[in-house]
């Protein structure tokens, strides 16, 4: 029986691998496989995937977020671990082995987990709007006793325009405080580096190759302490992330159809799911489009279909054949060209947006929003004249808006996406692991669970 340490290095293709001596020493040690991801290829769909062995239509995560029809609302990027169904990862390990420990550092679903140690981004949210930087763990003394050595969690370098290495660090230095402390039989990390630049400026830019240089670095130390507990390495990855040069507005399509509405107040516009007959949850490049009733899917179709930018319509039958449909499917999915992904907008001229959309908002906006990752490319400069204004009045324990994020502009400036299955192996996932022994030709995601399950065991 060995440690195991699971390192989800996200973004990572073997065309970053080519920058990042450190983890290529851990395939020296043992092998590289490539990785067959799933459809969507988003990190929500696949980690859960991984942890449990099931496609989206057994452990129903149909992306980083979905339309909850109970509630009449669009949420993404819940945190609670009782939406993944499906036996974990951890389950079956207490199983085989009782008594083994598990910890998950940043993997997503973390809430509710049933593991031993958890670390999970989470900001405080005062009462008055405020929201600072903050981590929840459990048990809760872990909170202190990170904290304590790392500082604070560094949410704003997590995601919004300061994405960057720091977050990252302070993941890879926490797990190696954990391991250090606890001595888990398994440990998860989920380390987004990639993510940001990659996004930004495309898997071609050098500043590709830069973060990939710059996230191996921060890496080694990890697998070193690793391999200091005598644990196996496995790095994975859940997707590629590849050039994109368009966004697609499905919603705004949707809107000029008569299928859409929106409701003002305070002269903002806000979608409508109650009474809309069609709106899309856009998510990177596969959007799923909810039709209220069946007499419109038909003709809901017929319009994405034609939209530049929509490579692939998948109604009920075509989402059994890809293993993505489930009750919280939309009754249609489209998938992007590879070259263009989806906007959630759905106001027709900027000053109609919502106030949030300005802002680096996860959980208000009916979709994702990768413009989160820019200083408002339309004036950048003054974008963070308002920044530093923000921040001022968050010194001084005032309430601030951090409405620095373009619209139109922002969306026009994102260059890399995913969700797509990939269309060539230098794009697409893989899987490292140190120990020759358990070797294969090529993993499937819906393999991983078992394949660690067999490490660990």
């Amino acid at each position: 029986m060995s440690r195991l340490v699971v390192l989800d290095v996200v973004g990572l293709t073997p065309r970053l691998l080519e920058h990042m001596p450190r983890l290529r020493a851990v395939a020296d040690r043992g092998f590289q496989a490539p990785l067959s991801t799933i459809l969507p290829a988003v990190t929500c769909s696949v980690q859960s995937t991984f942890l449990t062995g099931a496609t989206p239509s057994g452990h129903g995560i149909v992306g980083n977020g979905w339309y909850f029809r109970d509630l009449g609302e669009v949420f993404l990027w819940r945190q609670h671990n009782a939406l993944v169904g499906g036996e974990k990862l951890w389950d079956a390990l207490r199983k085989r082995r009782p008594g083994s420990t598990v910890a998950n550092v940043c993997w997503w679903y973390a809430m509710g987990a049933d593991v031993d140690w958890t670390v999970t981004p989470r900001p405080i949210y005062h009462a008055d709007g405020r929201k600072e930087p903050d981590c929840y763990t459990d048990p809760p003394e872990l909170h202190d006793a990170l904290t304590g050595k790392l500082g604070t969690f560094p949410l704003f370098t997590y995601w919004g325009p300061g994405a960057g290495l720091p977050s990252s660090q302070w993941i890879c230095r926490a797990a190696e405080q954990i391991m250090a402390e606890h001595d888990p039989d398994l440990t998860l990390v989920y380390v987004p580096h990639l993510d940001y630049d990659l996004q930004r400026h495309g898997p071609s830019a050098p500043q590709a190759a830069r973060a990939a240089r710059e996230l191996d670095a921060i890496l080694g130390p990890l697998i070193e302490a690793a391999w200091a507990r005598d644990a196996t390495v496995v790095v994975l990855s859940e997707y590629g992330i590849t050039d994109v040069s368009r966004p697609v507005h499905v919603n705004r399509a949707l809107r000029a159809e008569g299928l859409l509405r929106v409701h003002t107040q305070d002269g903002m516009e806000y979608l409508d799911p109650w009474t809309s007959r069609a709106f899309a949850v856009a998510d990177h490049q596969i959007a799923h489009v909810y039709v209220r009733s069946p007499r419109d899917v038909a003709a809901v179709a017929k319009i994405c279909a034609a939209l530049p930018g929509v490579d692939q319509v998948l109604d009920s039958a075509d989402q059994a054949a890809y293993r993505i449909g489930h009750a919280r499917s939309g009754e249609l999915v489209l998938v992007a060209e590879p070259d263009a992904w989806f906007t959630y907008y759905y106001w027709l001229r900027d000053r109609d947006a919502p106030d949030f959309a300005r802002l680096v908002e996860i959980h208000r906006k009916p979709g994702y929003d990768p413009a989160e990752l820019f200083f408002d490319p339309a004036g950048p400069a003054a974008a963070k004249r308002r920044a530093a204004t923000a921040l001022a009045r968050k010194k001084l324990g005032m309430r601030y808006l951090m409405n620095v994020v373009g619209l139109d502009a922002g969306a026009e400036a994102v260059r890399g996406s995913h969700g797509r299955l990939p269309a060539a192996a230098d794009d697409a996932p893989v899987l490292l692991c140190s120990d020759p022994s358990a070797a294969r030709i090529t993993v499937s995601a819906t393999e991983v669970r078992d394949f660690l399950l067999d490490l660990a065991s």
